[in-house]
């Protein structure tokens, strides 16, 4: 077994095995108007709010657009079975650390009617 002590706390690495699923995802920092993100990893089932993560991956600043990736460790989790959001994904395909094609991020509701069909129906 492998332990890694992060902030005082032991935790178990191989989260993979005991079926936990490890998301790299944004996390909110930053004053009110002024915002920054973290890109963590986190257990899903962790509020993207809550401030528990395992690991600190890079950062993105929105007011000057600074990116900055752990791209070693970022593709380390990936090959461990950590999935990805939408919107670090398409910043890992901005800079170059994964291949592929750039994921739509919005919210996948249905499309809306329009007037003329709701009014024949």
């Amino acid at each position: 077994m492998e332990y890694s002590i992060n902030k005082n706390l032991i935790i178990y690495i191989s989260y993979g095995r005991i079926g936990f699923m490890l998301k790299i995802r944004l996390q909110r920092i930053g004053r009110k108007n002024d915002p920054a993100f973290r890109v963590v990893l986190t257990d899903s089932k962790n509020s993207t709010k809550s401030g528990k993560f395992l690991e600190i991956l890079g950062s993105y600043n929105v007011k000057s657009g600074a990116v900055l990736f752990k791209a070693d460790r970022i593709t380390h989790w990936m090959k461990n079975g950590a999935q990805v959001s939408d919107t670090v994904h398409n910043f890992l395909v901005t800079q170059k650390i994964i291949a592929g094609k750039k994921k739509n991020a919005l919210s996948r509701k249905s499309p809306t009617k329009k007037r003329k069909e709701l009014k024949a129906a």
